[in-house]
């Protein structure tokens, strides 16, 4: 192909649409340099996840045979990055390539120049959105790209030069971006913000040039950031003990915007606001969600506001990465079946359990670290067997699962259990020797059976149909929602199950996890017996994270 001179609006889009597809064929690999585990700090997703968000947003404005107007392809950068952006590096990709779409559109030409001024106008945006800019971050990555774009455009280099001087320049800012951060230089990584940055340069010169996408290197080994502090991975290391973190969309006036970061910073920490003319994305982690959110009603309206607890979502993250890195234990290799199952689950006990009810291959995830379509795919092409089930256990987990027949050459179907009870109760039903049609059909049945209940804890103020949740108190937690709230682990776990079981139900199934006790379990088993003493009680020890009691009903 010929080498351009210019980026126009076409050559933009084609650029956002090759840097979405290297981000999704990096986003593992983006999210092993994390050295933060919190849900922010799963780098890659959030960056591919902004992107996605992006190239939606450019669908209705681009043209099948090309022609597309500038100015709406740059609106419509801007609007789907800001509206997309997730976490903070998101978000600070989102000021990224708002600050280079602002520069496209008010130097049409497109040539090194402008997108030198391009690459300097987004380091600048970054900077700005970062309460406190650390080097040694995506921010440092950028702002060296765009000195070096700026020199090169300086002599009059060409749009590719310009590219080629901001891709080296960035490169080696990322190889030197441990000696500014200890933590990464103890985990061996580099910062996984500025390599998924380096994928737009490469992106960028794949359309003014023709040259191909880096192809992601191979995973293999135990991931090198397992096990180093929650933080978040953008900035502001060292300040793992803020629990929440608060995103919402601001509608305020701009000129309140200098308040609002005011009033946050008093309140936590990894602050990012970015935005415009009235509308602003922000995100913050705090102890004090409440004060979080009342400063948006100081000076205009939040919405689309949400919540998450870091510390479950560690530990998730570690009961993730050690069952991945675990070995099977006692399961036996699988031997080669016409049809085999795949199961998605998280806790050594629920893994022996799937092995020993014939699940081929287990993939691990859970709640809040559901797997993506990659590794269902690995584990498909894993399974001995030309014909799979896949058993999602989550409801989450289900549309990725059913993205997997038309990535494989095997015949794959999907049993839609939401619970790791109906995934036990579907395999009841299974039959290796039979078609996947008819597998689907009756495991289908099984699970379809089954009353899924769980326990967890309520990690925040908040309200349900039965009553005020103080943070703290135990939440029983049916299909249709939210059954008892209790202080105490037992009387939750007895309301609910009085609010779910019928004299028509047979058997009880109790799947004990991470806070489980003898003592529970026993008061819950003597409670059975009494109010219902033909109801048959089973105990297994499953060991997942986050969710003392998993409850089947049959």
């Amino acid at each position: 192909m010929a080498i351009l001179e210019r980026l126009g609006a076409d050559d933009l889009c084609q650029v956002i649409v090759a840097f979405r597809d290297a981000l999704r064929s990096h986003q593992e690999v983006v999210n092993r340099l994390n050295v933060y585990p919190v849900p922010d700090g799963d780098t890659g997703t959030n960056m591919a996840l902004t992107l996605e968000s992006v190239v939606a947003e450019l669908e209705p404005v681009t043209p099948a045979g090309g022609g597309a107007d500038l100015a709406a392809v740059c609106k419509a950068i801007s609007h789907g990055s800001l509206m997309g952006a997730r976490g903070n590096s998101g978000v600070i990709l989102s000021q990224i390539l708002r600050g280079i779409a602002d520069v496209a559109q008010a130097e049409p030409d497109g040539d090194g120049a402008c997108w030198a001024n391009a690459l300097g106008r987004a380091s600048a945006a970054a900077y700005e959105a970062v309460m406190k800019p650390v080097e040694g971050t995506i921010l440092t990555v950028v702002r060296e790209s765009a000195e070096a774009a700026a020199g090169a455009a300086a002599e009059g280099a060409s749009l590719v030069g310009v590219l080629e001087a901001a891709q080296l320049a960035g490169r080696a800012a990322l190889e030197r971006t441990p000696d500014l951060l200890p933590v990464l230089a103890e985990a061996g990584v580099v910062d996984a913000g500025g390599t998924g940055f380096l994928l737009l340069l490469d992106a960028a010169l794949h359309v003014a040039d023709g040259r191909p996408l880096p192809e992601a290197p191979e995973i293999t080994g135990a991931d090198p950031a397992a096990g180093f502090a929650a933080h978040d991975h953008d900035h502001e290391p060292g300040l793992s003990d803020l629990r929440y973190e608060v995103m919402y969309f601001l509608e305020a006036p701009d000129h309140t915007i200098p308040a609002f970061k005011d009033v946050w910073a008093g309140l936590g920490d990894s602050i990012v606001v970015v935005g415009g003319d009235g509308l602003w994305n922000c995100h913050v982690h705090t102890d004090d969600i409440g004060a979080a959110i009342e400063a948006a009603l100081d000076c205009g309206r939040p919405r689309n506001i949400r919540v998450t607890d870091l510390l479950e979502q560690v530990e998730e993250e570690r009961w993730v990465r050690e069952g991945a890195a675990a070995p099977a234990g006692d399961a036996p290799p699988p031997e080669p079946v016409p049809c085999g199952v795949v199961a998605v689950s998280v806790g050594d006990g629920v893994r022996r359990i799937f092995h020993s009810l014939g699940v081929q291959v287990i993939v691990t995830g859970g709640q809040t670290m559901n797997p993506s379509t990659a590794q269902l795919v690995e584990a498909v092409e894993a399974c001995p067997a030309d014909q799979v089930v896949i058993l999602p256990n989550n409801k989450n987990i289900i549309p990725v699962a059913e993205q997997v027949d038309a990535q494989t050459s095997k015949q794959v179907q999907v049993v839609p259990t939401r619970s790791v009870t109906e995934g036990f109760a579907a395999l009841l039903a299974y039959d290796p020797q039979a078609e996947v049609a008819a597998n689907v059909a009756s495991m289908g049945e099984c699970a379809a059976n089954v009353t899924a209940a769980e326990v967890t804890r309520a990690v925040r103020d908040s309200s349900s149909d039965v009553g005020p949740i103080a943070a703290g108190d135990w939440l029983g937690i049916a299909a249709d929602g939210i059954r008892a709230v209790e202080p105490d682990l037992a009387s939750a776990c007895t309301v609910l199950l009085g609010a779910i079981i019928t004299a028509e139900h047979e058997i009880l199934t109790l799947i004990e996890g991470d806070g489980a006790t003898a003592a529970v379990t026993r008061q819950l088993t003597a409670w059975a017996s009494e109010q219902f003493p033909d109801l048959a009680v089973e105990v297994h020890q499953g060991g997942q994270p986050l969710y003392p009691y998993l409850i089947g009903i049959e």
